[in-house]
């Protein structure tokens, strides 16, 4: 956090003189900890020494979290979130990704989610009306009138490429991206959940496009991480750092501009 006269800010706004505070809306970085994935595998060590402003909200110990988020786990992850979302946000495992739904409602404008994922997440949960990881599309669905539509890519039944006609005729409208690194083969991600076997290549390559300014990006969401008490090797750690970085440095470079 910085402290500009007097007030507490996150580390991506800054002072503009007469101009009041001025919200570092393209380079922001917001993770969350739930696992100790991201600080067992250097990438947070690696986060911290960058240029990008970064915010880490600590979750760990926080109950009713893993995979289904009960209501009072998202009041206080929701209570956490800063009042200005940044743009880049790395959401811990897959057993977390019901915060893209949680950060997404957030959105007050129309626009399209991009799901990158080898599952739909769209499943009734289990327990009825709890957010799940493995249900949050559906969720987002009943619960934000704001997303106009779904185009997920990735798990068996659903699109395996990303047309750019799709892009194109929706050219000028806001996008949210979600990324699980579990649609890419174990040679560049190492997840808890089933892979797929797409190469970190072909994931650059959709994002690449969705990145090149023909969409407004709202936001980019990454999670699949795999934490040391979930059978992370040092092997495992390794190469989601390596893909982690690529990542990073390959999307900022984008909203950065």
């Amino acid at each position: 956090m910085n402290d500009l006269g007097g007030r507490e800010v996150p580390n991506w706004v800054v002072y503009v003189g007469n101009y009041g505070y001025l919200y570092m809306m393209k380079c922001g970085v917001l993770v969350f900890n739930f696992s100790g994935a991201y600080e067992a595998g250097e990438f947070l060590p690696w986060l911290r020494k960058q240029p990008a402003g970064m915010e880490v909200l600590d979750l760990c110990g926080l109950e009713g979290t893993c995979c289904y988020c009960s209501e009072d786990a998202a009041a206080e992850i929701e209570g956490k979130l800063p009042e200005r979302l940044p743009p880049l946000r790395w959401l811990d495992s897959g057993d977390y990704h019901y915060l893209s739904c949680l950060l997404a409602r957030r959105e007050k404008e129309p626009f399209h989610l991009v799901l990158l994922d080898n599952h739909p997440d769209n499943q009734d949960p289990a327990f009825d009306g709890v957010l799940s990881c493995g249900g949050w599309v559906k969720t987002l669905r009943e619960r934000q009138s704001m997303l106009q539509e779904v185009l997920t890519i990735g798990p068996e039944g659903c699109p395996q490429v990303l047309e750019d006609a799709w892009i194109e005729e929706r050219r000028g409208e806001r996008v949210y991206l979600s990324l699980d690194k579990d649609v890419m083969d174990r040679a560049w991600a190492r997840t808890d959940w089933s892979q797929g076997n797409h190469t970190l290549e072909e994931v650059k390559g959709w994002l690449g496009r969705l990145l090149d300014g023909r969409l407004e990006v709202a936001a980019v969401d990454i999670c699949g991480e795999l934490a040391p008490a979930k059978g992370a090797t040092p092997e495992d750690l390794n190469v989601n750092l390596k893909t982690n970085r690529e990542l990073q440095e390959f999307i900022l470079k984008r909203i950065c501009r």
